[in-house]
């Protein structure tokens, strides 16, 4: 598999179920029917952008201007999708699990995203925010932090109580990572 970026490998990573599943209905034109649900469900989840550009090439356009104006996040996973299409090795593991540590440089940009407005950004952390949430524990716990990150807050010590080590960790991470954009 290709060597990418640490933070676009962590996308590809925790969108490799998506990918798959769309590379392997694209490849076989009787797939077409059984990828319009998949394509339906990312739409609802405001990746209207991403889904015009997948079915553009689930009609065998394989131009790189199809990705051209996509954010990063469905830039990455389109670009993932192509490889797929092209080289079925580059494909990620779909039952991969992102490295939790990785996740702060995209969630923090999630978050700035939010707080400027991006609806995109708002609706994607929010289905992140809303699973994590199901998810209970310490997932829960950084779930309930989402929204007042958006809204400004950066009190440590507010955010982090009552969270175990590893969630506290990745949200002084998430922290970080806002400071560091923010002084740029």
């Amino acid at each position: 598999m290709k060597n990418l970026p640490p933070k676009q490998q962590q996308i590809v990573t925790l969108h490799a179920p998506f990918i798959c599943q769309v590379v392997q209905l694209a490849q076989q034109p009787d797939n077409r029917a059984a990828l319009e649900p998949l394509l339906q469900q990312a739409e609802a989840s405001g990746w209207q952008a991403l889904v015009r550009a997948v079915r553009q090439i689930a009609d065998g356009q394989r131009e790189l201007s199809l990705i051209q104006g996509l954010d990063e996040e469905d830039r990455v996973i389109a670009e993932a999708i192509l490889r797929g299409l092209q080289d079925p090795n580059t494909l990620p593991d779909p039952t991969a699990r992102p490295e939790p540590m990785m996740a702060a440089p995209g969630l923090a940009g999630m978050i700035q995203a939010a707080a400027r407005g991006n609806v995109e950004a708002l609706t994607l952390i929010s289905n992140m925010a809303e699973q994590m949430s199901r998810a209970g524990g310490s997932m829960a716990r950084l779930a309930a932090v989402i929204r007042p990150l958006i809204n400004g807050e950066r009190d440590a010590d507010k955010l982090c109580k009552g969270m175990n080590e590893q969630t506290r960790q990745l949200t002084l991470d998430i922290l970080s990572e806002l400071g560091r954009s923010q002084s740029h």
